[in-house]
């Protein structure tokens, strides 16, 4: 099923993202995590391209995987690894297991290595996906801006464009205060985008994680946060339970303010989201 009929179709989705495995010996570990994650009802789950495309000969794989456990897949790629050529096989792949979905993404950038500058931008891949064939495409946003962007502003005309150019809905980045991400709507309400927006909530579990979620998405993070993990990051259990309810709230106040599209970054971790969406399961019904 497509994910925008879901969008349309249903008050309040809930979505996961998982990432595929680096090595092909680990594959039949990820496919107990799909299955775990499956066994969930998420509304659909995300599969990841790897930076640089570094994972994307499991990503069709592992989606296939998601959707024979009865779940829609969300297949990521990105452009820096994308020429006319893998896209092309990528694409034959996708259809050959049935696959609708897929996330059009810039990527990060190689390291050491030149990017592919045949779709220098998420909106020429997105353009190329849909004229390729019949794919539901989503993008990606940052609520408070893409860090290269100029402004917030800028970044919202460059959503604009993605919108344009086939785009059906978009996924933010990581957020940890939802003033921003209102903030955010505010403005891309006003630019006139009529597309479903899905935030994208990432549960800080353990006390490194938020650096490297900082560094990464160049979020911001509210005192909240900061106190919550100078308090409980010694203590793992604690730290790990202190995280879920953080997002738990998150998802909660985000939902009683009308943004119903949930999108969990569980890190291949079932146990994490399964605690949240235990957590909002009356919420969700």
């Amino acid at each position: 099923m497509k994910i925008s009929q879901i969008l349309k179709s249903k008050e309040i989705t809930v979505s996961i993202e998982i990432f595929p495995p680096k090595l092909g010996t680990e594959l039949e570990e990820s496919r107990r995590v799909v299955g775990e994650m499956a066994s969930l009802s998420p509304d659909f789950i995300s599969v990841t391209y790897g930076a640089a495309g570094t994972t994307s000969r499991f990503t069709a794989e592992l989606a296939d995987c998601v959707e024979q456990n009865g779940v829609p897949a969300l297949a990521h790629v990105t452009c820096v690894s994308s020429d006319e050529e893998s896209l092309e096989n990528y694409l034959n792949s996708l259809k050959a297991h049935g696959i609708e979905n897929i996330l059009a993404l810039r990527g990060d950038m190689p390291l050491g290595g030149e990017p592919k500058k045949i779709f220098p931008h998420a909106s020429d891949i997105a353009r190329a996906i849909k004229e390729k064939g019949d794919f539901c495409v989503g993008g990606a946003c940052y609520p408070e801006g893409h860090p290269e962007a100029k402004s917030v502003n800028a970044d919202i005309d460059a959503l604009k464009i993605k919108a344009e150019s086939g785009c059906e809905f978009f996924t933010t980045q990581m957020f940890f205060d939802n003033e921003v991400m209102y903030s955010f709507l505010s403005k891309f309400q006003r630019k006139g985008i009529n597309i479903p927006v899905v935030a994208g909530i990432m549960p800080i579990t353990n006390a490194k994680q938020l650096s490297r979620s900082v560094a990464l998405s160049g979020t911001s993070v509210p005192r909240s946060l900061k106190e919550m993990v100078e308090r409980f990051g010694d203590n793992p259990e604690a730290m790990k339970q202190a995280g879920i309810a953080f997002a738990t709230n998150q998802i909660i106040d985000l939902i009683a303010n009308g943004v119903n599209n949930i999108h969990i970054y569980a890190m291949n971790k079932p146990e994490i989201a399964a605690k949240i969406l235990e957590n909002i399961s009356s919420i969700r019904a």
